[in-house]
């Protein structure tokens, strides 16, 4: 069976074609780079992705900070972690690179504001 790919990992864009026998990984080929057949084989083993969502600010000139997360996650961890994502309400003001949940269920990242909301006055 062919699977075809398109890497994400630098601007090239390369259109990568991975075979695959049995579950097995037979070859991969279109790749420039060695990053486009790394990026390949993790989306056939272990597919991770990382999250950018916001969280509710109470008492701040905005309602909403941007956060995102510090580390890709496994892909079908991708619900549980919105859910957490969407528990955390901050109070203004709120600074970017503040850690608003350490280690989001469990897993090596944490879920990092990145915008500031001042205090309403």
């Amino acid at each position: 069976m062919k699977k075809q790919y398109t890497c994400i990992i630098c601007p090239n864009g390369c259109e990568i074609e991975a075979e695959l026998e049995n579950g097995s990984i037979c070859s991969i080929t279109g790749h420039t780079c060695p990053r486009g057949e790394e990026y390949v084989r993790q989306e056939l083993t272990a597919p991770c992705r990382t999250i950018a969502s916001s969280v509710l600010v109470r008492g701040g000139v905005l309602p909403l900070a941007s956060v995102r997360l510090t580390a890709p996650i496994p892909k079908e961890m991708i619900f549980p972690v919105m859910e957490e994502i969407r528990k955390i309400v901050l109070t203004a003001p709120v600074k970017a690179g503040t850690i608003a949940l350490h280690h989001v269920c469990g897993l090596d990242s944490d879920v990092l504001v990145t915008k500031h909301v001042a205090a309403a006055e």
